[in-house]
Parts: structure tokens; C-alpha cells; sequence
């Protein structure tokens, strides 16, 4: 048992943590804020990927999680070198989520209107994984300001997001739940 792989380092025991390549910076760092929220997005897909949903969801949902995973590495590297290392970002990815939402949305009646959140515990994660994208979307276009990475990744979430909304909708279809209207109180 020799080689045995320890999950703890005590490295960011005093608040720093290490990024590919090794640069040591604070656990609070533009990048790990970005990553980390990554992180969180990717498990709750995982969440949703384990309800009962048909196998072409779960599918598509590991895809997402594994590009999510790929943006990660890239946020995370200190180099561009690293970079050229690690697996590509592709634009095909954004548009096979467009696929997926158009192919959603022909099934969908029309949105005319804001709807709430709920109706079902699987429609709900999925305006919850939702909002984290959003905030996911909104730290990676900050961290754009000061590194530089692939701009696919800021267009992957905007999508995805896109595409966690649509799923809700369809979601609450398929599992034959209302979509519950949002009306302002006056």
C-alpha cells in the first residue's frame, strides 16, 4: 500500500491553494471563485442526472458535466502552455446545446409569460442549477477582465443556462405538472 493517494494535502491549511502549474494563490481568487462555482454547478447537474429522467437527458447531462470539467482545467491553469495540454473547448458544444433546446421547445407551448419556480422536486433543481449557472456566467465574464481564456466557456453557460430553463419547462410537461404563471401584486 505504499503509494497510496491521500485526499488531504494540509497545503491549503493557511488559505492558499495551488492552480495547474502550481502558482500558489488565496482561496478567495477570482479564479477559484469562478471553478469553484463550476464545481457547484456541475454537482447539482449531477443531482438532476440522478431522478428518473429518459437516457438521452442523462446523456446529454454527463456531456455537460464533462465540459464543465474541461472549463474548469482552463480556468484553473496559470499558462498557456498548460492550456495547449489539456482538452479543447469546442463551439460544436454550444451548438448542440441550442439543438437540445430547439428540439425541447418544439414540444413546449409558447412562454408568454413569467413562471415560478416549482411544481415538481426535479423541475426545481433545475431553476436551482439554473441560477447557479447564472452566477457561474457572471464570475467567469469578471475573471475575463483580468485573464484570458477561451470566450467559448462564457458562451457554453450562457447557453446552459438556456438549456436548464428550457429542461425545467419540459420537465414540468413530461412529468404533468402546471406551469404556475408569475402575476405582480398591485
Amino acid at each position: 500500500m505504499g503509494n497510496e493517494y491521500k485526499i488531504y494535502t494540509k497545503g491549503g491549511d493557511k488559505g492558499k491553494t495551488s492552480l495547474l502549474g502550481g502558482t500558489r494563490v488565496p482561496k478567495y481568487d477570482d479564479r477559484i471563485n469562478a471553478y469553484g462555482t463550476l464545481d457547484e454547478l456541475n454537482s447539482f447537474i449531477g443531482l438532476i442526472r440522478d431522478f428518473d429522467i429518459s437516457a438521452h437527458y442523462r446523456k446529454v447531462l454527463i456531456d455537460i458535466q464533462s465540459f464543465i470539467f474541461t472549463a474548469e482545467s482552463h480556468l484553473a491553469s496559470d499558462n498557456p502552455e498548460n492550456i495547449k495540454k489539456l482538452p479543447p473547448l469546442k463551439e460544436e458544444n454550444v451548438f448542440q446545446l441550442e439543438k437540445e433546446i430547439d428540439a425541447m421547445n418544439e414540444e413546449l407551448p409558447e412562454l408568454k409569460f413569467f413562471i415560478l419556480p416549482g411544481g415538481h422536486p426535479l423541475v426545481s433543481y433545475c431553476h436551482i442549477t439554473r441560477t447557479i449557472c447564472r452566477r457561474a456566467e457572471r464570475l467567469v465574464i469578471k475573471l475575463a477582465e483580468s485573464h484570458e481564456f477561451d470566450a467559448v466557456i462564457i458562451r457554453y453557460l450562457n447557453r446552459l443556462s438556456d438549456y436548464l430553463f428550457v429542461l425545467s419547462r419540459k420537465l414540468t410537461k413530461d412529468f404533468g405538472v402546471e406551469e404556475i404563471p408569475w402575476k405582480s401584486h398591485k
